[in-house]
């Protein structure tokens, strides 16, 4: 008897309604001819099962006492083709079940998937990677298990259980009384035992989490580096130790423990096995029933105790399996907080005005587009405290010291109104919290304004398609992303069908082209995860000829050349002038150079437009801009 089932992902109590039931069989109906093959399977396989403690019944009562050899080698052979025959259906049926649960899984995760790819940056960053991963892959298959395996175990069991029932009732229902006696003391037990192993369960997969994410943390590329950085091998190895012997123990206290629960349900089934067997002993003692007969009466209460046993857990079962559903369709059913217009406009060539009327900005999620807390039992991800191995305090007062002059807000942009005509290079500065890289991700609509409205070319960017929008928009965010793969599929993500000369027409404005091609497997160099293999400027310059590779006609630059050195920054801006002289261009400015080339400087403080001019304007202004200048700027 496996003790997996008595282990639940959750400790919330699994509800099932009849929305939610009739949903999910939605997603079986596809496979219903799968299904009814799985059924008739099922009828005949039970049919097959019952058949042998009849031939063991007819062997001792009237085969073998009659010395009919002929009969006893039909019979035998019987014995042997019964058992092949029920398992080649086994295998025919495993083949269903698998194209339904492979089904259902693809569908599920596909729909998944795709609602995901729909949602806003807002929920991402109110979203836990190891949340969504869960249910991609957790919720997804327990889900698929509802319908492939819970659903079908339900039935064998109870087709099983009737059916053997009334032969029994046909043998003798004295004894089919007393074998059924037993059955509450059995669910009794297996219910109490179960709910210890499950708590010891419970514990050995928080304690593997703990061991899991502990090693995540310290194997990881920054992780190791840290702890080389600081000498602390043998800290990491005596911490890991701990918990790798916490693992352990609560391994043996489970296997024991699971062994003491398959020997009371053992002693129970003797127990019942002892009633029916010795009256039905006596009946034979008396010539009520044959030896044959009492042969396969306990053949089919075993075959009776395990299916009951089966169904008392199929409720659990499959209500859990139907939460998994439940917690699917939480994300399909999210609604989309950047949505678009029924009928958007189509863009296919822009002049790239923007203008930014009176926008405000303020970072929150709204219930409706959180996710709800599960508690999963052995997942990384609901580990809070990975080394202190305590929780993380709550309730502890903060200190009022703050700086005189700080960023912190309410509104993360406030009142914004600016007017960029096309071709224009427009600069962003002001100190670091102010709002710049807020305000360049709601030109791509990455957000939407909470108040005020953003126009391009005369459009509202709520009326604009989506795609097209993408499409017209290249931007090169603050922390640069890099797949782990190589340069070549990092480059064409831009354009899919960009051609060799285009990568390297691209490579060459953005000076990388000549590192490339000196690596030894060039434009098919692996970077690493995150690209953590290259340099921080020479990430950076991958991503700017991605972004022209792409060829936008809205150019967004989020501090895109701070980690470049002198030398090759200076290439750059060179090859950036002819790049940005047929392009609108949005940069957060931390180089002099750009500064000065701009046509309008936004100075960004608080999350408002508190000057903007150009360089000689904003100097003679003697505010912000000038100390920003003279501070920071000047110096480089």
């Amino acid at each position: 008897m496996g003790l997996g089932r008595f282990t639940r992902e959750t400790d919330e109590k699994p509800k099932v309604t009849w929305p939610l039931l009739k949903r999910v069989l939605g997603y079986a109906r596809p496979y219903s001819w799968y299904l009814a093959g799985m059924l008739f399977v099922i009828l005949a396989t039970t049919g097959i099962y019952m058949l042998s403690p009849l031939i063991l019944r007819d062997l001792i009562d009237r085969t073998i006492p009659n010395r009919d050899i002929q009969r006893l080698i039909w019979l035998s052979l019987a014995l042997l083709f019964l058992p092949a025959l029920q398992s080649g259906l086994s295998v025919f049926q495993r083949r269903l079940n698998a194209r339904v649960g492979e089904g259902v899984i693809y569908d599920l995760r596909v729909a998944l998937f795709s609602g995901l790819q729909r949602m806003s940056l807002r929920f991402f960053t109110n979203t836990k990677v190891g949340e969504l991963m869960s249910r991609l892959n957790n919720d997804v298959v327990g889900a698929q298990n509802a319908i492939s395996n819970t659903f079908v175990g339900i039935i064998t069991n109870l087709i099983q259980a009737v059916v053997v029932f009334i032969i029994m009732l046909t043998f003798e229902w004295r004894l089919t009384l007393i074998s059924i006696i037993i059955m509450p003391l059995f669910i009794v037990a297996s219910n109490k035992m179960a709910d210890r192993l499950r708590n010891i369960a419970h514990q050995q997969m928080e304690a593997n989490a703990q061991m899991n994410a502990m090693m995540n943390e310290t194997l990881n590329i920054g992780g190791a580096l840290l702890v080389k950085l600081f000498g602390r091998r043998q800290t990491e190895i005596d911490r890991l130790s701990r918990k790798a012997k916490n693992v352990a123990d609560l391994g043996v206290k489970r296997s024991y423990t699971g062994s003491m629960f398959i020997s009371i349900i053992g002693l129970l089934s003797a127990v019942g096995t002892a009633l029916v067997y010795g009256l039905g002993g006596y009946f034979v003692i008396q010539g009520t029933f044959t030896v044959g007969t009492i042969v396969a009466f306990g053949s089919y209460m075993g075959i009776l105790y395990s299916a009951l046993q089966n169904l008392s857990n199929a409720p659990v079962e499959f209500a859990t399996s139907i939460v998994s559903f439940e917690r699917v369709f939480e994300i399909i059913d999210l609604p989309v907080d950047i949505p678009e217009a029924k009928n958007p406009v189509v863009l296919s060539r822009i002049d790239g005005e923007i203008i930014f009327d009176d926008v405000t900005f303020k970072y929150e999620a709204g219930d409706e587009y959180v996710l709800s807390d599960v508690r999963r039992y052995g997942s990384m991800d609901a580990v809070t405290a990975v080394f202190s191995e305590t929780p993380p305090p709550t309730g502890e007062s903060v200190s009022e010291e703050t700086p005189a002059h700080h960023q912190a807000r309410g509104n993360a942009l406030e009142h914004v109104s600016f007017h960029v005509k096309p071709g224009q290079l427009v600069a962003l500065v002001g100190p670091s919290g102010a709002g710049k890289t807020t305000l360049t991700y709601l030109i791509p609509r990455l957000y939407d304004p909470t108040e005020g409205r953003i126009f391009l070319d005369g459009y509202n960017l709520r009326d604009i398609s989506l795609d097209s929008l993408s499409n017209l928009i290249g931007m090169v965010t603050q922390e640069t992303y890099l797949f782990h793969d190589s340069i070549r599929t990092n480059l064409e993500y831009a354009r899919m069908n960009a051609s060799q000369a285009e990568l390297e027409a691209a490579c060459r404005t953005a000076n990388i082209h000549d590192f490339i091609t000196n690596l030894p497997d060039g434009y098919n160099t692996i970077v690493g995860e995150r690209g953590y293999r290259l340099s921080g400027g020479e990430k950076q310059r991958i991503a700017l000829a991605r972004v022209l590779l792409k060829d936008p006609r809205i150019l967004v630059l989020d501090e895109a050349t701070s980690s470049l050195d002198s030398e090759s920054e200076a290439l750059i801006q060179e090859a950036m002038k002819t790049v940005m002289a047929r392009r609108t261009s949005i940069v957060i400015a931390h180089r002099l150079s750009t500064i000065l080339a701009a046509d309008q400087i936004l100075v960004i403080d608080r999350g408002q437009v508190v000057e903007k001019g150009t360089h000689e304007e904003l100097l003679t202004l003697n505010g912000l801009y000038t100390h920003l200048y003279n501070t920071q700027f000047k110096k480089v």
